[in-house]
């Protein structure tokens, strides 16, 4: 309840928001929007979270989320404070969305250019082209249904997933990617192109419900986008925004617990400093880590994380940020290396826990698009690996991540980037035990819960917890799961459920 004056005056109310990623920032927009006093804290010395910078000898990295889809979710942020983003940040569009290479040199230019698109599936298999135009009605109906009516809404309770169940079903969203791919398309590299993309949030293709078909269609709705400046600066587009609309940012601030009384959440505790009395707490950090540790003295916050260590998280990364005094012809700003194997390789890496010795990649190559980003002369590249989580494999990545770094290098450089060794300029490597270490991300998992139907919606953290008053969620352990879209989605659902829960209670937010 909102705390009162002696003179019986309601005070404006408080919001802290563990964690300035997307998420967090977002929920903070919203929140200081809607008359809430916001304070946003935030373990490192730059906000962000996954979408961190990097800046070394020269050369500029966005350390996490390079692919900008469904920017209309972030114009909204904007929006609420009567601005609009194109004065805030140049967003310019990437075409092809990404450029897919095979092993055997047979390479597809992925868009949203159809005569293009057709053109390349008729050229390697012509009876597939109609079964494309059906599977792109069938990711519209998707989108329709998963992201327009459903990705901003919270599920409450099982009666709320009840309703939309005919509709998902009607969808079969019980079946893959991979599957939901396969039949309609036959080529065995189609497919591949066709279902990587819930490897983009966390998801195996052969195991991710067929429900994250949609983010196919939501790329050729929108488009891929990239912010001139980096990802990096989006994140602090959005800062300056938080902070001139009145809300506050706090680094180098780790939360250490969430005290609580029977009444709820009483604030956050930061680490070496006395505890801080807020109404409402957001956390955008991770979940398992929010229950099992700045939780852990409440019996529901102790239950919560046992019942989530037990539940399938995603996929860990390995990452190489590189620099190197060229660009080379074949590459454009998104590139997918698949390897000899697909099925096996995810088996590899979601099922036995082991790190592979072939790989399927992501290659960036941000400065292709933005100069800015490299010295004069040279280009800013990073290059990923999805490797299983640290309770999968048991792997020392302190001296495994050099090994397998040069292992990475050597592929970029026997496929795609001819003398890359004497090219380099300068490099950084991020692994599993980065993400559990710097983001407090259970078992180093890039992602959070993995995105199958038995952990989606209803099943997976609400954004609200039912057992402690005054604690939501935000990001990509919530409703509706990890990506940029997804995580900015999770943020307006949440939103929405505080402001419900203190309708009647908020004063007009100051002009």
């Amino acid at each position: 309840m909102p705390r009162t004056t002696r003179r019986g005056l309601q005070r404006q109310p408080s919001a802290a928001v563990i964690g300035s990623g997307f998420g967090g920032l977002a929920a903070a927009i919203r929140l200081q929007a809607a008359g809430f006093r916001t304070v946003v804290f935030e373990k490192r010395d730059l906000p962000g979270g996954r979408a961190y910078v990097y800046r070394q000898d020269g050369f500029t990295f966005d350390a996490g989320p390079t692919v900008i889809t469904a920017p209309e979710c972030l114009e909204e942020l904007f929006a609420l404070a009567g601005r609009n983003m194109r004065e805030h940040v140049t967003l310019v569009p990437v075409r092809p969305f990404y450029r897919l290479f095979w092993d055997d040199g047979t390479r597809f230019d992925y868009g949203n250019d159809d005569e293009q698109t057709f053109a390349q599936i008729r050229a390697r298999s012509p009876g597939d082209v109609q079964g494309y135009r059906d599977f792109l009605r069938y990711c519209e109906a998707v989108f329709r249904e998963g992201y327009e009516k459903l990705g901003h809404v919270p599920f409450p309770n099982l009666w709320s997933m009840v309703r939309v169940a005919p509709q998902l079903a009607a969808l079969a969203s019980y079946r893959s990617v991979y599957g939901t791919v396969s039949r309609y398309i036959r080529d065995p590299r189609l497919r591949q192109a066709l279902s990587f993309h819930s490897l983009l949030v966390g998801g195996n293709p052969l195991t991710a419900s067929s429900i994250y078909t949609l983010i196919h269609y939501l790329e050729r709705k929108w488009g891929v986008w990239f912010p001139m400046g980096g990802t990096g600066a989006l994140v602090r587009s959005l800062v300056r925004l938080f902070e001139e609309m009145g809300g506050e940012l706090r680094l180098k601030s780790e939360v250490a617990s969430i005290p609580t009384d029977r009444g709820g959440v009483r604030g956050v505790a930061v680490r070496d400093a006395e505890p801080e009395a807020f109404d409402v707490v957001v956390s955008n950090a991770d979940v398992v880590h929010t229950y099992g540790r700045l939780l852990r003295h409440h019996p529901a916050g102790a239950r919560a994380a046992r019942r989530l260590q037990r539940m399938k998280h995603g996929m860990s990364l390995f990452l190489v940020y590189f620099g190197a005094r060229r660009r080379y012809p074949d590459i454009e700003h998104h590139n997918i290396l698949f390897g000899p194997r697909y099925r096996e390789l995810l088996a590899d890496i979601f099922e036995r826990g082991v790190l592979p010795a072939d790989f399927s990649l992501y290659l960036h190559a941000p400065s292709y698009t933005d100069p800015s980003l490299a010295p004069p002369g040279c280009h800013a590249y990073y290059v990923l690996a999805p490797v299983p989580h640290l309770g999968k494999a048991d792997i020392d990545w302190a001296s495994a991540a050099p090994r397998y770094a040069r292992q990475l290098l050597s592929c970029l450089e026997e496929r795609l980037m001819p003398g890359l060794a004497g090219d380099l300029v300068t490099q950084r490597i991020f692994t599993p035990l980065d993400f559990s270490r710097e983001l407090n991300a259970h078992l180093g998992s890039a992602f959070s819960l993995e995105p199958r139907l038995t952990q989606s919606a209803w099943f997976r953290v609400h954004n609200r917890d039912r057992r402690i008053p005054g604690l939501y969620f935000v990001g990509a352990g919530t409703h509706p799961g990890a990506g940029v879209p997804g995580v900015v989605n999770s943020a307006k659902a949440t939103a929405g459920i505080i402001l419900d829960d203190w309708r009647g209670r908020l004063a007009p937010p100051a002009p």
